[in-house]
């Protein structure tokens, strides 16, 4: 028999999750049926969303039940097909949760070329961080060039991306909040971010109002909280369609 080992939910945390709160579950490797795929997990992305996940609360999605593997975006390869989308040996993303090997219908699914970039890159800048990112920015915020843009929560996954793409697509300044020094100087230097605000140590609001002196056009807000409260303080109101 091919075991599966999976992390099932036991119990709903209380405040930060603790090993307490999963339980490790051996199983059969399940058998895909017509349509379907089986894949062994190769990478698992350790996202804020699953914090909600587990929680018993109304959201976008339904929580994760308890005694259910714990859900998560995933990256893997296809070992076994009942579907003529999907081969033995395609890499595939999709949410499978976080256990060795999954089933899941082929149609829910994506195929990825482990050629054009690392398979974990399609679970960050070109998986949902990515996608985020650029369509917040060029849909929601419809992004315009010369556009002055503030990111929160720059240094992270979508945060980081989104101020490459802002850049990239000809935005006249773009500044980050972070937290920490490093961060910082990881967004200036490294990512060409024009600023950043250390949230830890600046004035968030008295910073945006020296950095960005004719207001924000684009602000993509991943924290809320005071630093949203100043972020809409220093909004440039009219901007011209």
């Amino acid at each position: 028999m091919c075991v599966n080992r999976q992390l099932r939910l036991a119990k709903r945390p209380v405040g930060e999750p603790s090993p307490d709160d999963f339980e490790i579950v051996e199983e059969e490797t399940p058998t895909p049926t017509d349509g379907e795929v089986l894949v062994k997990v190769l990478q698992v992305s350790l996202d804020p969303a699953m914090r909600g996940w587990m929680s018993d609360a109304p959201s976008y999605v339904p929580p994760v039940g308890l005694g259910e593997v714990m859900r998560a975006g995933t990256a893997g390869v296809v070992v076994e097909s009942h579907s003529d989308r999907l081969a033995p040996g395609d890499f595939v993303v999709g949410i499978l949760g976080v256990q060795e090997q999954g089933i899941a219908d082929a149609k829910a699914l994506t195929r990825v070329d482990t050629g054009m970039a690392p398979l974990a890159t399609y679970l960050g800048g070109l998986g949902m961080p990515g996608l985020t990112a650029y369509f917040g920015l060029t849909e929601v915020g419809d992004l315009r060039e010369g556009d002055t843009v503030v990111i929160s929560g720059a240094a992270g996954a979508v945060g980081s991306v989104a101020g490459q793409i802002a850049k990239a697509k000809g935005a006249g300044q773009v500044v980050g909040i972070a937290g920490g020094p490093a961060k910082c100087s990881w967004l200036v230097d490294e990512l060409g971010f024009d600023a950043a605000i250390d949230y830890k140590r600046e004035h968030v609001a008295r910073r945006l109002h020296e950095l960005c002196p004719n207001g924000i056009n684009v602000y993509f807000d991943n924290v809320g909280g005071d630093i949203l409260d100043a972020a809409l303080a220093n909004l440039a109101w009219g901007r011209a369609s």
